[in-house]
């Protein structure tokens, strides 16, 4: 096969194409994703690893932008290594290594956003790099290979209470936009809630709502779900979907949905419509029970399965760097 090599797509239109036939595709990797990412000020490449012969190892979108006397370089994700690549992972890894060119002071961190492979793993481990652990890098996850009657079970008793009672409530409507202009309008409704939500809150993130718009409403793995009471949008939530794993990915809401126990039923909703298409795990979006009770509270109430989230991996040439790095954000 001959030595692995990198090569520059980054605008061949068939990426999408491409990851979307592996087993650990996900939208991080994607060329929306990407085109998110470039607009808030990375500079993105998108990168195939092949062997000698041309046949494809891994494929990484990676991110960089300046900080201080160096670059932050990011990868989100990936590599999203193929079959043939999950038996030559440590290869993988060494020749972006030195694809990437990485300064004295540059800081790579890849971050598997939780389709982390065993062979990723090992050559994570291999090349030197440290994983970022914190009690904020948990999540909850639901099994959706149960039937809905064993699911419910398993439910807090007074979740499923409330639960029943948003179900028998007629002004309670879920809806799954679709069309473009529908899809649109959904996500103007979130961008209202959220920035309510995060004016109520007190809290903040880095999600850009302006820039995440257009790549939201067209990006065909994200499934919008809205609630309305009386015809009137009280919730979006926006899930990102692969074939076997869901993530609930975004959501936003007001005070009518508390008081409505639209939040229940909207994630019940999605949990029949996720098990329906033949997921077999629904992620609740990551848990703080500390810093954000409430939402903690809610999702145990479905779950109480929590796993350790795939960490971020922390690499740099320089390993007094690496260490203060790693010493840095573990502590966040």
């Amino acid at each position: 096969m001959g030595q692995a090599t990198v090569v520059d797509v980054t605008d061949d239109p068939e990426w999408d194409a491409a990851i979307w036939q592996q087993p650990s595709a996900n939208i991080y990797a994607s060329r929306r994703w990407g085109e998110y990412k470039r607009l808030i000020g990375w500079d993105v490449r998108r990168l195939s690893i092949r062997t000698g012969d041309g046949q494809a190892l891994a494929f990484a979108q990676v991110q960089r932008r300046r900080r201080t006397l160096g670059h932050i370089v990011l990868a989100q994700g990936c590599p999203i290594l193929t079959p043939l690549g999950e038996r030559r992972a440590d290869a993988v890894f060494r020749v972006l290594l030195d694809h990437l060119e990485l300064g004295r002071f540059d800081l790579l961190g890849v971050n598997y956003q939780q389709f982390q492979s065993q062979a990723a793993l090992l050559a994570l481990l291999g090349h030197g790099f440290a994983p970022v652990v914190t009690t904020r890098t948990h999540t909850l996850e639901l099994d959706l290979t149960r039937d809905l009657d064993q699911i419910r079970a398993r439910m807090e008793g007074r979740w499923r209470d409330e639960l029943r009672t948003a179900e028998s409530n007629p002004d309670l409507v879920t809806l799954y936009p679709t069309g473009p202009a529908e899809r649109q309008s959904a996500f103007e409704t979130f961008s209202h809630l959220y920035a309510a939500l995060k004016r109520r809150k007190g809290f903040r993130n880095s999600l850009d709502t302006e820039a995440f718009r257009d790549l939201a409403a067209n990006d065909p793995n994200l499934l919008f779900l809205e609630m309305r009471e009386r015809n009137e949008p009280i919730l979006v939530r926006i899930v990102h979907r692969t074939a076997k794993r869901w993530t609930d990915f975004y959501l936003a809401s007001n005070a009518r949905a508390k008081a409505t126990g639209a939040g229940r039923l909207a994630l019940w909703r999605l949990i029949e419509r996720a098990r329906r298409e033949g997921a077999s795990v629904l992620d609740l979006g990551g848990i703080d029970p500390a810093g954000n009770p409430g939402v903690y509270e809610f999702k145990r109430g479905v779950s109480r399965n929590v796993v350790a989230a795939n960490p971020l991996w922390l690499y740099s040439r320089t390993r007094l760097l690496r260490r203060a790095a790693t010493a840095v954000l573990a502590t966040r």
